[in-house]
């Protein structure tokens, strides 16, 4: 036997070994979902639509467009809910919402918008 003749390895494909492995994998193992929740931000008349489109710009990363849709959503409807998302996620941005602070362009205001967490339905 010459040093150039080597004994040839059968290397499985990547695609065999995810199809053997997803073959022996329990069908009554399903994966459970997260349950999700909504982040509510309520209406009061101390916030102008400008502070409400630039913290959502910052905070949730809604371009100016949806800001302005869920700044006058809350006007018309009292509410309006600006993400729906884990539990953890959503209690982050709610305190996030806390503590954005007050709107600069209205004397009266006293400090950050409400919001609140809502279980969202299945």
């Amino acid at each position: 036997m010459s040093n150039d003749s080597a004994a040839a390895v059968a290397v499985p494909d990547v695609e065999e070994v995810v199809e053997a492995e997803s073959k022996h994998a329990d069908p009554d193992k399903k994966r459970k979902k997260q349950p999700r929740y909504h982040v509510v931000l309520w209406n009061d008349d101390d916030h102008s639509y400008e502070y409400v489109i630039v913290m959502l710009m910052e905070l949730f990363g809604h371009p100016p467009e949806k800001g302005y849709l869920l700044a006058k959503e809350v006007d018309l409807h009292g509410k309006a809910i600006v993400l729906t998302t884990t539990l953890e996620h959503a209690e982050l941005k709610r305190d996030q919402i806390k503590a954005y602070g007050k709107d600069p362009n209205i004397r009266a205001c006293q400090g950050s918008m409400s919001s609140t967490i809502e279980a969202a339905p299945e």
